[in-house]
């Protein structure tokens, strides 16, 4: 741009500067940008050099672009200036409006600071407005819509130098350069934000497609799990119920997916098993209960509980993991079957006797020696009241609780029988087996027992318990009689007892001594086994050798 002809202005001059500024906001990236407006100082506005100093992060200004002069461009392109150097700069000198001219006859003060440079020496000017080589002229550029380059945020400085006619800018020239330094802070903040739109639309797209894949290797572990999964509602009127579930649930229970989204677990669960579930925490919650099949069968589960929520705290749902453990209840009840029954016979073994018949005594002391013994162990007076329930004992509130529970009496307790029932307890000892076991061996002897257990089952009613004590001994709980008829229950099972057995191919017999004892509260399981043993034996030395074993 020729500054001669100011104030008169070519029309050429005015299409060239239109076209780079047009240059600078079509360039497809904040470097190409760059290095449009560096172009378009020396293309545009008719000086030699021009470099574009941005603002970094940081708040120094870097070399971002360099036009005019290749081995100068080489040489400064990416080097950088501290803030403090470039406020000194812009803040000395003369101010054209929003430039700053600093005269050679100044420069030589900023010799010696950090901001990267290009200049050289030269002889004094000429005439008035000749330029000089030490000369320098600097176009601040702040953000876009603030009037005024004092009061906006800087974001990078234009250093022109050179200009070809060799004259100071007139003021045509002033404010072209000052029109392009605005208009380049426009173009480039649109190009970073241009940029920073595209690398949130990269950095969107990447984690778009990390969920994507995020998704498919759910979906895949979810439909290919080994174990049942199952996605249920969390919360609502809906609550529980399932969502979708994977094949191998869908095995387990023999029934549709679709079948599956029409039920909740709470419709599944085996009715004596809706307590564990509902007690089962939805985060992080594990139970193990039956699931019902599609055939009305059950099947032994464990369930475990996480809670899946989206990235905004919105919906939630349940993710349940269902694996089929009926392998190992069924080996779980064997095991406990075993441990509480007898492996010959299997009735209820000693230990399990106990355990039942203790389950129905409340232990309640009724005499001082009782009560001296609870004051040895509480190390507290026990005070009970004119109905015998506890009160003022720390810790023992359980006491109290005997209001709640059904009081076993015995029949005995009554002077004359007035249909008192109780809970019977039949000793029973076989009569002549060990003649057995020693005259056909212990296989014969074995056969023996296990007839007998299943002759007195047959004889009890359901509900009622037969057991094992050991040996030839054998209890039987009978609740709910009264003394005739735990009386003509010993004669049944007598009688059904002494019937010929086949054992090793024979016919052996054996005869049975019963004794009745009952159970009531206050007493240990030991004592009312005791009470029956000695009936039984009182019985059994009652009656002549010759009639304790017919046959």
């Amino acid at each position: 741009m020729e500054t001669e002809s100011e104030p008169y202005v070519r029309l050429a001059t005015l299409r060239q500067l239109h076209q780079v500024m047009a240059d600078m906001n079509t360039a497809r990236s904040l470097a190409d940008t760059l290095q449009t407006v560096a172009d378009g100082v020396v293309n545009g506005l008719g000086y030699e050099l021009a470099c574009v100093n941005l603002v970094r992060p940081d708040g120094d200004l870097v070399v971002a672009a360099f036009a005019g002069n290749p081995a100068a461009e080489a040489l400064i392109t990416g080097r950088v200036g501290s803030r403090e150097s470039w406020e000194r700069r812009l803040s000395m000198g003369q101010h054209w409006g929003d430039l700053v001219f600093i005269p050679h006859t100044e420069g030589w003060i900023l010799d010696d600071d950090d901001v990267p440079q290009w200049y050289t020496d030269g002889p004094a000017p000429r005439f008035e407005d000749e330029w000089h080589p030490s000369d320098r002229l600097f176009a601040p550029m702040y953000t876009p819509g603030v009037q005024g380059g004092a009061c906006g945020e800087l974001i990078g400085v234009l250093s022109v130098d050179r200009p070809r006619n060799g004259r100071l800018p007139g003021a045509w020239g002033r404010e072209a350069l000052q029109m392009y330094a605005f208009q380049a802070a426009i173009a480039i903040s649109n190009a970073r934000l241009r940029a920073n739109m595209q690398r949130a639309l990269v950095r969107l797209e990447r984690e778009q497609q990390a969920l994507r894949a995020s998704e498919e290797s759910f979906r895949q572990a979810f439909e290919y799990a080994p174990s049942g999964m199952a996605i249920a509602e969390m919360g609502g009127d809906q609550h529980g119920r399932i969502l979708r579930t994977n094949d191998a649930l869908c095995r387990l229970l023999g029934r549709p997916a679709s079948a599956m989204r029409r039920y909740s677990f709470s419709d599944l669960v085996h009715p004596e098993d809706i307590g564990t579930l509902l007690r089962t925490s939805a985060e992080g919650g594990r139970a193990e209960l039956r699931l019902g099949r599609r055939d009305g069968s059950y099947v032994w589960v464990s369930l475990r509980n996480s809670v899946v929520a989206d990235a905004a705290d919105g919906p939630r749902f349940l993710l349940t993991h269902v694996e089929d453990i009926e392998e190992r209840k069924r080996r779980e009840l064997q095991l406990a079957h075993r441990a509480s029954h007898d492996s010959l016979t299997g009735l209820p073994n000693s230990a399990e006797l106990r355990a039942r018949l203790a389950a129905r005594l409340c232990w309640r002391p009724t005499h001082a020696g009782a009560l001296e013994s609870m004051d040895a162990a509480y190390g507290h007076p026990a005070v009970f009241d004119a109905n015998g329930h506890g009160f003022d004992f720390p810790g023992v509130a359980a006491l109290d609780a005997y209001d709640h529970h059904v009081h076993t009496v015995s029949p005995d307790e009554v002077e004359r029988d007035d249909g008192t029932k109780g809970l019977a307890v039949l000793f029973c000892d076989l009569d002549g087996f060990k003649s057995i076991n020693d005259r056909f061996g212990h296989n014969a002897g074995d056969a023996v027992l296990i007839e007998v257990a299943r002759r007195l089952t047959r004889q009890v009613r359901d509900g009622d318990t037969v057991a094992r004590l050991g040996g030839d001994e054998f209890v039987i709980l009978a609740d709910g009689l009264g003394r005739a008829d735990a009386q003509d229950l010993a004669v049944r099972l007598r009688s059904e007892i002494i019937q010929p057995i086949r054992a090793e191919g024979r016919a052996v017999r054996v005869g049975a001594s019963f004794g009745i004892g009952w159970a009531h509260c206050g007493m240990t399981a030991d004592e009312v086994l005791k009470s029956a043993d000695e009936r039984m034996y009182v019985e059994k030395r009652s009656r002549p050798k010759q009639h304790r074993r017919a046959g």
